[in-house]
């Protein structure tokens, strides 16, 4: 995450957060000053895909007949070079014969005005790789062309939501593997969504016609959390 040098530019300060999440799993994350910086003049954000994309996206594997993969892929951003030119000093917690020393940041680390458009042009790169282009409509759905074992012409589809992916395709698992060999995805992350982005998914099946799969996204779940949370603080 940081290489020793000795000509470097910006100095900014840089902090370890630890978090305890909903789910009990505690998290350290170094995070980086970005405050210190100027803001880059080129777009530093990650965009992320519109709602109602997510929507024809379930819309389009019911239509097509075909499977989708979830996966959520681990420290996303620390897979990107950053774009500044920055440095910290490390403190103790680096060990007793590196404190003090100047280290050059040359990963995006959280918390760098950069990081999130870094990571998106990474992520980009590798779809980029795997034959995907992005959705003129938005560019955070990706497609490419693919032929199903009966022959009918087809589009896969990969739904990014900044480190949340969604693959929608008859082998959907082709995709995920060859992710899963640029990127650590999460253990346990992979696998039919059953919620994604707060929403609770479902696979919903007619009672005329049990053959035909569709897709359902309810946010019942996510609301009675939410009650429950005001009432204890209540």
């Amino acid at each position: 995450m940081v290489k020793l040098f000795l000509l470097v530019q910006n100095r900014l300060h840089a902090i370890w957060c630890l978090t305890s999440k909903l789910d009990f799993i505690h998290k350290a994350q170094f995070v980086a000053g970005g405050y210190m910086t100027e803001a880059p003049k080129s777009i530093t954000y990650s965009s992320v895909f519109a709602r109602d994309s997510i929507h024809l996206a379930f819309l389009l594997a019911a239509s097509n007949d075909v499977d989708i993969l979830a996966a959520d892929i681990g420290n996303a951003y620390l897979n990107a070079d950053t774009r500044e030119k920055v440095h910290t000093t490390l403190g103790l917690e680096f060990g007793q014969n590196f404190q003090g020393r100047t280290a050059v940041i040359c990963k995006a680390l959280y918390g760098l005005k950069s990081s999130g458009a870094a990571w998106r042009a990474h992520l980009a790169s590798t779809l980029h790789d795997l034959q995907y282009h992005f959705s003129l409509a938005d560019p955070d759905i990706w497609l490419r062309p693919n032929v199903k074992q009966n022959g009918d012409l087809y589009y896969e589809y990969v739904a990014v939501y900044v480190d949340d992916t969604l693959v929608i395709a008859e082998k959907p698992k082709q995709t995920m593997d060859c992710l899963a060999k640029s990127y650590g995805l999460k253990e346990g992350s992979v696998g039919k969504p059953t919620q994604y982005l707060g929403a609770q998914i479902l696979e919903h099946r007619f009672l005329e016609e049990p053959q035909v799969l569709a897709w359902a996204m309810s946010s019942a779940k996510y609301v009675k959390g939410a009650v429950r949370l005001v009432e204890q603080i209540k």
